[in-house]
């Protein structure tokens, strides 16, 4: 016993010993990592004590504290009330619909740029694909307003083609289309190049024996480029999905009117309307609680299915 316990004893000098040696060799490098590190803590954790509120008639007066404890009843409110099912449902909808067509359109881009040969021709496709993405939220939604009026681009092309509604932008039934279709435009060179990344580090001797073995450039692409592109298809998608009911409330609040409230009013923007207009801060923490749950949950089931499915999974 008396040994075992001085080699207990003796790992723990060592590894002290290797700690303080790593810790005087790296300095620098975690000095660096304490910058990261406290961004994390000051504003990802620590806001979380904040949660406390959905359970609360909460009041600045009387603070975090001291404000009265309702326990449920918030929540029970949300789901009672008349901007549940809207609320909810629209943003399942717009999350979905973004879902199915804004996540291929960077994997089918990054394929068609794949097979481009001429380099030039190449790189400024790609750089014109994601010069959108740093284009602001407002000047995006004004460019929106000016196409989609009366007489915009966009509601003449529509008009040529049957449609004689008038103006897109204030017709509840086009704002979907509007907003999906707007942020495929603006993203789809960025997203891209996480796939443009992973279509690089495919072993181009695996295309050389392709050629050989007679494969046309569908076979190559079937069998050699999307296997090798699957995991990175994978983590990605789960990784949406983890965000899918985070529909962003500033392009939401900048689109949207009274005649497209039906179709365009989501959780976040409610919850911008609740809590930041209104004042209603716990009312609108147990609304942002409960869709944060939802997408906990979707993402535990994707990763889930997954990992049983693909073996690719986050954890």
């Amino acid at each position: 016993m008396k040994k075992n316990t001085s080699a207990v004893g003796e790992i723990k000098v060592s590894r002290g010993r290797l700690i303080k040696r790593d810790l005087r060799n790296n300095w620098s490098i975690y000095i660096m990592a304490l910058f990261p590190l406290a961004y994390f803590i000051i504003f990802n954790y620590i806001p979380m004590g904040g949660i406390l509120m959905a359970f609360q008639d909460f009041s600045i007066k009387k603070g975090l504290w001291g404000s009265k404890w309702v326990g449920m009843e918030q929540f029970i409110r949300y789901f009672n009330g008349p901007n549940f099912w809207r609320t909810f449902r629209n943003t399942l909808l717009i999350s979905i619909y973004g879902l199915a067509f804004s996540f291929p359109f960077p994997i089918i881009f990054a394929l068609c740029l794949n097979e481009v040969r001429n380099k030039k021709f190449k790189k400024v496709t790609q750089t014109i694909s994601y010069l959108p993405y740093f284009i602001s939220v407002v000047v995006v939604v004004s460019i929106l307003n000016d196409f989609c009026k009366a007489n915009g681009v966009l509601t003449q092309l529509a008009a040529a083609f049957g449609d004689t509604g008038g103006a897109l932008i204030s017709r509840p039934e086009w704002f979907r289309t509007l907003f999906i279709g707007s942020n495929m435009w603006q993203h789809l060179g960025y997203n891209a190049i996480i796939f443009i990344s992973a279509l690089a580090a495919i072993d181009p001797e695996l295309y050389e024996a392709a050629v050989i073995d007679g494969a046309g450039r569908w076979k190559q692409t079937l069998y050699i480029t999307l296997p090798g592109i699957a995991s990175t298809i994978v983590v990605l998608l789960i990784l949406r999905l983890g965000q899918i009911m985070n529909v962003g409330y500033e392009k939401i609040i900048l689109m949207y009117g009274p005649t497209t409230f039906d179709t365009g009013d989501v959780i976040s923007s409610y919850v911008y309307r609740v809590g930041i207009i209104d004042g209603n801060y716990s009312y609108s923490t147990a609304i942002n609680l409960f869709n944060s749950v939802v997408n906990f949950i979707i993402l535990f089931l994707g990763n889930t299915i997954s990992r049983k499915i693909s073996d690719t999974s986050l954890w």
